[in-house]
């Protein structure tokens, strides 16, 4: 499809959303309405919201190339982000967050902790973590749908960023949460059907069925590149070797960090306070499954499959096809689907990336306005959102720079590092704060803290991926990573710091609690 069809599709979807941008920004009256959709929003837009911030750009281009990578192993991601990121979230976790939100009349998840133990402290130190650590999942998000662009349109990396991020801006700094809300619902829908087109359009370009296809790339093991061979790939529908650097990360890193790491995301958290009532949170549970069955299932699957495809039209295999694991979904796109679907896919992509995007920089944005600098602009109208507002144009700027550092094949590992360090931060904390009658403020504070230095220092000290990258041990004692004992080398930060945030709450909070 040429470009001059392709930037029509585009600036069509564009209108669209501008338009639900400004509806959004005509319900938005007061600082309630822009934080929380003033707690009346439909449980059906909710749940396609949350699903659809939940699946970012990162898991269909970052996760799909990793699948097409390493196989089909990354399959288990996708049942516990259902079983955890939707069942236990919406039926355990958010009946008593938003209970608890409304007892509180609790805006942002800084405020529900804040307010839950009277501490200013805590609701600074959590708003402070989401507003300097998520501006790199923030970028991750960026560059993967930047990455898109850039292969569609054959235009350069810099400027598709740039389009990206102010199209983000424009809807999300003046339509609040509504005008995020209603973009997510159409984003939402555009991505499901086109993950169902792409799952059965690819059988029916190889011309196999779903048994013939696992069995063929099941007997093209044999063909996975000896570099990958080295550290643990057994085959594309194998596990990696037990033990090996490929399982640590496969297991430790991807699979616990973003299906553990999703419980305690402030912008999914904060969606389960704008309904109005306990059952309209359990509507969501069944839209919320299907949603990620579909979504993330299918291009799990077909990254994994589409090695089959470039044997087939290439001779190799797709690592060998293109080296860099973030362009193998748009280059299979590109060359597998009808050109028709290349403009809607890049909807998908782009649905995908905005979705997760606003909700990223709606929630930065509320932590600096409504929560670390809560008076600002509240001299003359105590319901302004002036604050929050510079907060999330500060939170873009700050993502599009970091964006321009990133180096290639870190979308996966980039959206698994954050939601690592928010579960060891922020989930023992929240868990506790919910469903245990002991915890304290001083038990939170522990946990808060416990959990953010651990995963810092486990970054910078002992995780090669991170440490080796930074270089801060390198230059302090002389080698990557102060232990380079095999396998501690290669443990996600996550199996540290969790175990330690967790401890510290418990410990804390029944020294301290007082009946």
């Amino acid at each position: 499809m040429n470009t001059l069809t392709l930037g029509i599709v585009v600036i069509i979807y564009m209108f669209v959303l501008a338009w639900l941008g400004y509806i959004g920004y005509k319900q938005t009256k007061n600082a309630s309405d822009y934080l929380l959709g003033g707690r009346k929003v439909n449980p059906v837009i909710m749940a396609l919201s949350y699903g659809a911030t939940f699946i970012s750009a990162s898991a269909i281009v970052g996760f799909g190339g990793v699948a097409a990578t390493f196989g089909m192993g990354i399959q288990w991601l996708c049942l516990l982000n259902m079983f955890m990121g939707v069942v236990i979230a919406f039926i355990l976790f958010g009946r008593s967050t938003r209970k608890l939100g409304e007892k509180y009349n609790a805006r942002t998840f800084p405020q529900l902790l804040g307010l839950r133990y009277n501490s200013r402290g805590i609701q600074i130190f959590i708003a402070s973590i989401i507003f300097i650590g998520m501006p790199l999942y923030a970028a991750v998000v960026m560059k993967g749908g930047a990455v898109f662009i850039e292969q569609m349109f054959h235009i350069d990396l810099h400027l598709a960023l740039l389009i990206f991020t102010l199209i983000v801006a424009a809807y999300v700094i003046t339509g609040g949460i509504k005008g995020v809300l209603y973009t997510d619902a159409l984003q939402a829908v555009i991505m499901f059907a086109c993950m169902l087109f792409l799952l059965f359009w690819f059988y029916r370009v190889m011309d196999m069925g779903f048994i013939e296809a696992n069995r063929k790339l099941t007997e093209i093991a044999p063909l996975v590149p000896e570099r990958f061979k080295e550290v643990g790939h057994q085959g594309w529908t194998a596990m990696p070797v037990t033990g090996s650097p490929q399982w640590y990360t496969l297991v430790t890193s991807l699979i616990l960090g973003v299906g553990i790491g999703c419980l305690a995301q402030p912008q999914l958290v904060v969606r389960f306070m704008m309904v109005e009532s306990t059952k309209q949170l359990n509507r969501g549970v069944l839209i919320g499954c299907v949603f990620l069955i579909v979504t993330v299932g299918a291009i799990y699957h077909v990254g994994a499959l589409s090695n089959l495809f470039f044997l087939k039209t290439e001779g190799v295999v797709a690592s060998e096809a293109i080296k860099d694991m973030d362009k193998i979904i748009p280059l299979f796109i590109d060359r597998a689907m009808p050109e028709w679907f290349s403009a809607v896919f890049m909807l998908c992509i782009l649905s995908a990336s905005m979705s997760t995007l606003s909700a990223q920089f709606h929630t930065m944005g509320a932590s600096f306005g409504a929560d670390i600098f809560p008076k600002l602009g509240h001299r003359k109208n105590t319901n302004s959102t002036i604050g929050v507002r510079i907060g999330v144009l500060c939170s873009i700027l700050v993502s599009y720079i970091i964006c321009y550092t990133l180096n290639a094949g870190v979308i996966a590992r980039g959206t698994a590092l954050f939601m690592g360090i928010c579960a060891a931060t922020f989930l023992p904390a929240y868990f506790c704060t919910l469903f245990w009658k002991k915890a304290t403020k001083k038990g939170t504070l522990a946990s808060l803290w416990t959990g953010a230095l651990a995963s810092l220092f486990a970054m910078l000290f002992l995780h090669k991926a991170e440490a080796g990258a930074v270089g801060l041990c390198n230059m302090l004692f002389g080698r990557d990573v102060l232990i380079d004992v095999y396998p501690w080398f290669v443990i996600d930060p996550i199996l540290f710091a969790l175990p330690l945030s967790t401890l510290a709450m418990v410990l804390v909070s029944m020294t301290t609690y007082k009946k």
